[in-house]
């Protein structure tokens, strides 16, 4: 009887919250422990919440993106659909207005937590070897083949993947104006598809750093195999801890794990290592919140807890504040938004179409996190809940005539 008066209030308060109307119903079916089948829809529904038992109800009752985020990767919910409704169905429940001011208010304070972080050698360290080291097999079954893991450049939007990140890669080494015989710098080098374009095609001599081992071990194999050891260093280094100077410094989806109290530091050390008249670029995703609070719904603490620990998004204003405050003059800015939402629905698609062999690459809890993450990803940049820009700057107070005329140069 009290399982029965559970139910009835689920059910009244579920399509209280999402009246069956065409503009506000869910293509979505809740399946409970009893055989009870409930749809938020008359269409056929394209995801399915399966409930195992009474206690987990609550996850229904007062959803966000982190409490169901949470619930379906540890097991506690099962969800079935593809990965973009699923994102779109779970982003609908969390907007109905069930708890999102408690969980507005928890996210602010893990805002406030998180931005207190000290972002140690030691603790950026283990944070980067818990997203990256998963194995280099797990990322290639979905990545191009290239490796490249961040955002990549459409210019006619028809590209496939692949073409796609060499285009990215082309374009941010033309925006640095990269020359023959230049010294590069690529901080955050990934799996080495920047410096090797940048030394095979533009002659450059190259430096990347990392702090993953599996990335550095690939990337070290690759250089290898191009017979570029001559021109391409990789290392696993912390940025603190390069010396030298460099003509050009890239930074492709890196000081995202900076920290925001952090970047005025992150960018001097970017300036320091500049050498005069050179030219530096960041490319970096950024939250659309201009006090560098958290997306909404409890879409970011589920990144910090589950994807990205201590990784923190900062306001295009605060980047571009803190540039300035680092000894950095800006000089160019690129919002990529559309191509990042694209890149990350790419990534979703042949994660699904690669699922059973990820599902052999990695455990059961990491396979629905990545599940849900990408296609979460590819919905918040698609909706302006996050950005991505690429900044070019070089040091503040260069003479006038480093500056070019127009930026023509750039696509040539």
């Amino acid at each position: 009887m009290f399982d029965q008066i559970k139910l009835s209030a689920l059910q009244a308060g579920l399509r209280g919250k999402l009246p069956l109307s065409p503009k506000l119903s869910l293509p979505l079916r809740v399946e409970l422990w009893n055989g009870e089948r409930i749809d938020l829809s008359s269409d056929p529904p394209r995801v399915t919440i399966r409930i195992p038992g009474p206690t987990a109800l609550r996850y229904l009752r007062s959803p966000s993106l982190y409490s169901l985020g949470r619930a379906y990767v540890e097991g506690a919910i099962e969800v079935m659909g593809r990965a973009a409704d699923i994102i779109a169905v779970g982003n609908a429940l969390a907007a109905s207005g069930a708890v999102d001011s408690a969980g507005n208010k928890r996210s602010r304070l893990g805002d406030a937590l998180r931005l207190k972080s000290n972002h140690t050698r030691e603790s950026d360290r283990d944070a980067i070897r818990y997203h990256y080291d998963v194995s280099n097999e797990f990322y290639a079954a979905w990545l191009d083949p290239g490796m490249v893991y961040s955002c990549a450049y459409f210019e006619a939007g028809d590209e496939d993947l692949a073409s796609a990140q060499t285009k990215k890669i082309d374009h941010i080494l033309r925006k640095i104006d990269l020359r023959p015989g230049q010294t590069l710098l690529d901080i955050g080098c990934g799996w080495g598809a920047l410096v090797l374009r940048a030394a095979e095609k533009f002659g450059a001599r190259c430096v990347g750093i990392t702090l993953s081992e599996n990335q550095a071990a690939l990337a070290r194999e690759r250089v290898a195999q191009a017979g570029l050891q001559d021109r391409i260093e990789i290392r696993i280094q912390d940025y603190r801890d390069v010396d030298g100077h460099f003509e050009r410094i890239t930074s492709v989806g890196m000081f995202e794990h900076v920290g925001v109290q952090h970047l005025k530091d992150y960018f001097a050390r970017v300036a320091g290592l500049l050498a005069p008249g050179g030219v530096a670029m960041n490319h970096g995703i950024t939250t659309t919140n201009p006090d560098n609070g958290a997306t909404p719904y409890g879409g970011g603490q589920f990144i910090d807890e589950y994807v990205f620990p201590q990784g923190e998004l900062a306001h295009l204003a605060t980047v571009v504040r803190a540039m300035q405050e680092g000894g950095l003059e800006v000089r160019d800015v690129e919002n990529l938004r559309r191509h990042y939402a694209h890149t990350c629905a790419l990534w979703t698609d042949n994660f699904e179409s690669n699922a059973a062999r990820i599902r052999t690459l990695t455990d059961p809890k990491r396979f629905r996190i990545w599940h849900v993450y990408l296609a979460g990803c590819a919905y918040a940049f698609a909706h302006d809940r996050i950005s991505l820009y690429q900044i070019v700057c070089g040091k503040a107070g260069s003479d006038v005539g480093q500056l070019p005329w127009s930026r023509r140069y750039m696509y040539v």
